[in-house]
This record gives C-alpha cells, structure tokens and sequence, in this order.
C-alpha cells in the first residue's frame, strides 16, 4: 500500500491534479459562502480548461529532459524572462475577469432576486474605476469636462463653461494651480508604496534564499545580486519592481483623477483598457485550440501518407486560402448574428449573445487561421518520413499512427510551438482589426477593437480625442510586443543551428 501511494504521489500528474482540483475548489466553492451568483459563461469555462491543461503540460514538461532542457535556455533568456513577467501580469488580469457574478437586489419569499449587471472579481479589485462614471468625454488628469456647456451662476444668469467633473480632480479647491502639484504629490505617494511593496517582496525572496542554501542574510543578498545561479531571479525580480512602482503609482492617481480620461459615455478609459485584456487572451488562446486540430492532424497526414490524401488536403488549405480572410470571418459572424437575432429564446440575457460571438468568432479564426501552420508541418513531414529511424520502424511493421504519434509528432513540436505563440499576437491584433471594420467581437464587449473603433470617429473633432486610442494602443502594443519577444527566445531555444547564449 505504501509503495503504491509513494509511485502515486511521484507521479507526473499527481500535483497537478492535486493544483488543479484546489483552484476548482475555490472558484465554485467560494461562491457557496458569499451571498453572489455564479456565472459561468462558455468562454469561462474554456478558459478553465485552458489553465487545467497548462498545468498538466507543465508537468510533463517537468518530466521529459528532451523538453526540460529547451525550456531551461528560455528561462535563462532576459528578453524572454521580461516578456514572462509581463504576460503574467496579463494572465492574471485576464482570470480575474473571467470569475463572473451576479450581485443580490433584495429577497421575498425566500426568493432572491439578482442584479441584471454582470460582474467579475476584477471589478472588484477596479471598484472605484467602474463606479465613477462622469458625464461624457473628459482628458487624462483633467478636472473638467473636455466640450463647454451652458451654466448658470448664482444669480440666474448663463454662461458657457467646462463643468467640474463628479469624481476627478474634485477634491481641489482651484484645479488651475494645484493641479500639477497635487498629481506630484500623489505620484510620490504612489511611488513610496511601490518602494515600499518591492522592498518587502525581495525581503520574502532573501528569507527564501536563506532558508534553502543555509545562509546569512547579507550573504544571501550578495548571491542574489552577483550569483550566476540567482541570473533568472535577479531579471524576474527587476522587472517585477519596475512594474510595481509603474502600477503603484498609477492605482495611487486613479482614486483622485482618470489616469486615461473618459470615453464618451463618461467611462473611466484605464478600466476600459484593463478590462480589454480578457478579450485579448480569450481571441489568442482559444482559437489556437480551435486551429491546432486541423493543422496538426492535416498537415502530419498530408506529409506522412502522400499520394491522394496530400492532394486533398493540399486543395483544401489552397482553396481556403484563396478566400479573402476577412470576407470569410464577415459572412461567418454574420450569419451568426442572424441565427442569434431569430432566437433570442436560446439566450437568458445580451451577454451570454456577446458571449457567443466571442467564442463564434475564435471558431471562424481557427477554422481560417490553421493553413499557414499545416503548410509548414507537411513540409517538415516529407522531410522527417525519409530518416532512417521512420523507414526503420516502417520496415518493422510498426502502425501508421504509433510512428506518426511516437516519432513524427514530437520532432515537429518546436515548430508548432513557434507558430503557436507568434500567431497569438497575430490574432490579438485581427481582434482589433475585425472590429474596427465592425465584424469583430460584440459592440458591448469591451475589447482593444471596440475602444479604436469608437474613438476613430472622435479623430476628426477640434480639439481631437485622442486618449482612447492611446490607451488601447499602449496595452495592446505591450502584450503584441512580449509574446513576440518570448516567441523569439522560444525559437532560439527550439532551434539547435542557432546560438543559445542568454541575451
């Protein structure tokens, strides 16, 4: 009994399994003890699972030296250690506001009735963000409205002038000249509580450090700081600090002003941009499950077994290709939108209809997105099919698909996870294209695309609104621009012909 339970617990996925069933314990037992109702919205769901996977094949990972060793030169990556952290930070943002919720009104007869409003557990974290609403368009740390409006004073008599905004700037008594330096104050506040914050951080890593090499603290703070062992830590916790002190400062300004302004609707810009990260995600990861399927299967196939089965799949990605992408993903969501529209009775609300959409057009990406990968796997295929060890094992009667899942699969692994992460930034920015021409994701998602979309038609004002365009801009270039440098890192570790020295 005892060997049995100890070749359990050495097993590959028992902790995994273990991690995942707690956060499946928190995330549908919490809601039992809160007076909330738990939403699970299809995306939710997938997202869940998504997580549960990455787990479990960071677990084999962990297991398998032929894969371990690839990954232990990413990690020795700088770049690739930034982008880490960065797309962590993302990651994190993106599950909190996938853990949906209704709020309680009131109760009667032992009924209780639900907000019809939708919120997650970050708004929560962003409750001050999401409940100060002004009343139309006003500039990043301004304390009036951005367009004049007629007044009146005391006496009766009108005038035009920018009203004082609800929430931002309204604790100054005379915003002209207290502004600049009530936002330095407020920005050194920020910055002491981010100091503060860091230096408690890399004092819990210090203890760590003592602790497990037997160290002193000072000696420990040495090896940290010098150490070519502490290299991958030293990077992690660097960048750590400078993006606390970024992110303290800002959440520091957002109780007195609106960092980014406010849209047209008087949302506070830098809620928006946050909250658009969830879509971001939900378009990269799950159409890359959607595309993985095909690509894999069709193009190993097509390069294994040649003849009529590489010229049918040859047609079918030649003949997908040939169709304009974007007219294809128009008519697609279209047509959805339709079949959604003649039966509203499949659908308790409008959001579970975005929601739909959402997962709809991940789908059609997937379905479009996957020929540009099966090309390249076929073309490694023919190439693989011909080695010894392939032409071995044919010879020795073993079965089409033992070869092709023992030996052609995991020499084509590197190349899938190449185009993996590269086509994930390449699908956040589809989003942001589909729905500026406004076959994208739904228009009361708050997504990267709908923000450039609404504030294209504020260019052309005088004076312009530009705040929204930056704001999406800036997040979404940021995320773009550390999966693209991560997937640079993965491609030098996976590649053996190219250098792999840390940079």
């Amino acid at each position: 009994m005892n060997i049995s339970l100890n070749s359990l617990r050495q097993s590959y996925w028992f902790a995994p399994s273990i991690t995942v069933l707690i956060l499946a314990a928190i995330i549908f037992g919490v809601p039992l003890f809160m007076d909330i109702k738990p939403i699970y919205l299809w995306t939710d769901r997938l997202i869940f699972i998504l997580v549960a996977g990455i787990i479990y094949l960071a677990a084999y990972i962990r297991r398998k030296p032929h894969l371990r060793t690839p990954w232990s030169y990413v990690f020795q990556s700088r770049r690739a250690l930034i982008s880490i952290v960065i797309l962590s930070i993302y990651a994190l943002l993106g599950l909190l506001d996938s853990i949906h919720y209704q709020k309680p009104l009131s109760s009667d007869n032992n009924e209780t009735h639900y907000s019809v409003e939708l919120f997650s557990s970050l708004d929560v974290v962003l409750g001050h963000l999401h409940e100060r609403v002004e009343k139309t368009y006003s500039a990043p740390f301004a304390s009036n409205l951005f367009a004049k409006e007629t007044l009146a004073d005391a006496e009766g008599k009108q005038y035009r002038d920018y009203p004082r905004l609800e929430y931002g700037g309204r604790h100054l008594d005379k915003p002209d000249e207290q502004l600049m330096s009530d936002i330095a104050s407020k920005s050194l506040e920020g910055l002491a509580n981010g100091l503060v914050t860091s230096i408690i951080i890399v004092l819990l890593v210090l203890l760590m450090i003592k602790t497990t090499r037997q160290k002193s603290m000072f000696l420990a703070w040495q090896g940290l700081r010098h150490s070519r062992s502490f290299y991958s830590l030293r990077i992690v916790l660097m960048t750590a600090v400078v993006l606390i002190l970024m992110a303290s400062t800002i959440w520091e300004l957002s109780f007195y002003y609106h960092v980014f302004g406010t849209d047209k609707v008087g949302q506070d810009v830098l809620y928006l941009s946050i909250k658009s990260i969830r879509t971001g995600l939900v378009i990269g990861t799950l159409t890359t499950l959607v595309m993985l399927p095909f690509a894999i299967l069709l193009g190993i196939m097509a390069g294994y077994f040649r003849g009529w089965v590489d010229d049918v799949i040859q047609y079918l990605y030649t003949t997908l290709s040939s169709i304009p992408g974007v007219l294809l993903i128009a008519a697609a969501i279209l047509s959805i939108q339709v079949y959604m529209a003649n039966h509203p009775e499949l659908f308790e609300s409008a959001r579970d209809q975005a929601d739909l959409r959402l997962l709809a057009l991940c789908v059609v990406l997937g379905i479009t997105g996957w020929t540009g990968l099966c090309r390249l796997l076929r073309g490694e295929v023919l190439k693989l099919r011909e080695m010894d060890y392939i032409q071995a094992a044919t010879a020795f009667g073993v079965g089409h698909f033992t070869i092709i899942g023992r030996h052609l699969l995991p020499n084509v692994l590197h190349i899938i996870l190449i185009m993996v992460v590269l086509d994930f930034s390449g699908l956040v920015l589809a989003e942001a294209v589909l729905s500026y021409v406004q076959v994208g994701v739904d228009p009361s998602t708050i997504s990267w695309g709908n923000m450039i979309n609404g504030a294209r038609l504020e260019l052309a004002r005088e004076p312009m609104v530009w705040w929204s365009l930056i704001a999406a801009f800036v997040f979404m270039f940021t995320m773009v621009l550390a999966a693209n440098l991560f997937a640079d890192a993965v491609r030098d570790a996976f590649d053996p012909r190219l250098n792999r020295s840390t940079t």
